[in-house]
Parts: C-alpha cells; structure tokens; sequence
C-alpha cells in the first residue's frame, strides 16, 4: 500500500531577512507509513509548522530542480515543483487537519463544527446549504461520542475548554474520514491536564482507526511518552529520524546546543494519571 506521506526534496523559502533570505524548510525527504504515528520536535523556528503546511498543501513547496518538491499521500499527489496538483482536491479528503489555535467557528455548534468534516463527499448545493442528511449527523454524534464531548453538541464551539475545541477538531477529522492526521503544535496553547487528554484522543483515535498521525511539537517528554519514532528539525532541516528511546536531555543538547533549554521540560504529571476536568476558556475563535 502506498505510504500515508511521501516528501521529496521539499524546500521552503520565504523573503529577505537581514539581506539574505529565510529557509524554512531546507531539502527535506521523508516518508511516514500507513497507520504510523510520529512526532516532529524542534524549536521556535526549527520549520515544524510550514513542513506540515507544505505536507497538507496549504503552502506552496519552491520550484526548485525538475523533480523536487514532491508531495504525495496514499500515492495520490497534493504538489510538485512549486505547484498545487490537479489531484489535490481528491488528495485532501483523506487529510485532516488540526492547527494549534483550533480552527473552528466559535459563532457555530460543535455539532456543526464537526459536520464540516463531511463536506468533502457532499455535492457542491448541500454543501453550499449546510445541509446535513441524518446519516452524517449520525456519524458527527458518533464521533463527538468518541471523543468524550456528545453533550457538549449544542454548545457554540467558543463557550468550550481549549482542551474541548480541540477534540471538537479532532471529532471533525473522524467524519472527514482521515487516513493522515497532520497536527501542528495541537497542545502548545494548552495546560498540562487539557494536553494530557487531547494527546491521548490523538494517539486512541490513531490506533483504533488506524489512521497515520504526524504531531509536531516543542514538548519533549510528549514525544517520547506517546512515539515510537520521533522526527527532529533544526533550520528547516531533519538533523534525527529515529526511535523515541534515543532522545534525551544529552542528545537534545548535542542536536540542538543551548536552544535545546526549550524542548527539554520537565514532566508535569505521569502520563498514565487521571486527569480533572477542563476549565472552559474565555477567548472567541471566530
């Protein structure tokens, strides 16, 4: 079977700094597998974010030489060379997506909010319209339900938790019907407690559905407690693919020299402890 994410000589650059310009991303290739779940560490900085932009499409790779720049998942292409591919539509309906600040519509229900996750096998009128068969709303439910929110499905998504609006995402991404999950700093906005519980719906949705999972990430001590392999990135460049047992304070070091002070934090509770309920937050996300 093809794999989940295949990049090729990715590359990112972005305007003039200080009269040279930015490489985010610098030459990367890498493969994650069908139902594989992998962390991608590194600092502010480090390129985490626009790799997983560049792996969902959301921001275009550099030209470069013929043949660089490849994006591909489950064999179906999202870009190439500088360009979005004609595929890339059918490429997305297996992607799902759950950013750091939650993406959701505050003004809308949860209940709706997970729905949008179907409007990729929706004709473009109901889609248009929002309108929702009973199967599909069945299936947001069942979702919610998995997730541990279904009696949160009438609520307005901003009266939730932080920790909440990111299951709410994470719910939307099961009735999207996601084989890859691509997750960009999901708990840097977070307590402790709420990251504890959204990092286990991620990795319990990715075993129970077999849904590979990329999660990038500036906590450590995540990435070794919930992968097996962990991806780390310095200057837009993969310095480590390999087996979460080998990262630790003196590696980090090694990797990253003082900026490593920001990725090793110590553990604030055990990652099989109980966890008490969320406090709601009082932001809007619009």
């Amino acid at each position: 079977m093809a794999a989940a994410l295949q990049l090729d000589r990715v590359s990112k650059t972005y305007g003039v700094t200080a009269g040279s310009q930015l490489r985010a991303v610098d030459n990367v290739t890498l493969t994650i597998n069908d139902g594989e779940r992998v962390a991608l560490i590194g600092a502010s900085g480090s390129g985490k974010s626009t790799l997983i932009r560049i792996a969902s499409g959301l921001v275009l790779a550099d030209k470069g030489a013929p043949g660089t720049g490849m994006v591909r998942s489950f064999g179906v292409s999202v870009q190439q060379g500088g360009r979005l591919s004609r595929e890339v539509r059918r490429a997305r309906r297996h992607i799902g997506l759950v950013f750091q600040q939650f993406a959701l519509s505050g003004r809308l229900t949860v209940l709706t909010n997970v729905l949008v996750g179907a409007l990729g096998r929706m004709n473009a009128f109901r889609g248009t319209l929002g309108l929702f068969n009973a199967d599909e709303r069945r299936t947001a439910y069942a979702a919610l339900a998995e997730v541990g929110i279904q009696a949160h499905a009438a609520k307005r998504a901003r009266e939730l938790s932080g920790g909440q609006q990111q299951r709410v995402a994470i719910a939307r991404a099961l009735v999207q019907g996601a084989k890859l999950v691509l997750a960009d700093e999901p708990i840097a906005s977070l307590d402790p407690k709420s990251a504890k519980r959204v990092m286990d719906t991620l990795v319990t949705m990715s075993r129970d559905h077999g849904i590979a999972l990329v999660v990038s990430l500036h906590q450590v001590d995540y990435a070794t407690a919930y992968f097996d392999r962990v991806i780390a990135m310095d200057a837009g460049r993969v310095v480590f693919d390999g087996p979460a047992s080998q990262i630790n304070a003196a590696f980090l070091t090694e990797l990253y020299g003082a900026s490593a002070e920001e990725l090793i934090l110590p553990s604030q509770f055990a990652v099989g402890a109980s966890v008490p309920a969320e406090t709601p937050v009082t932001q809007t996300v619009s």
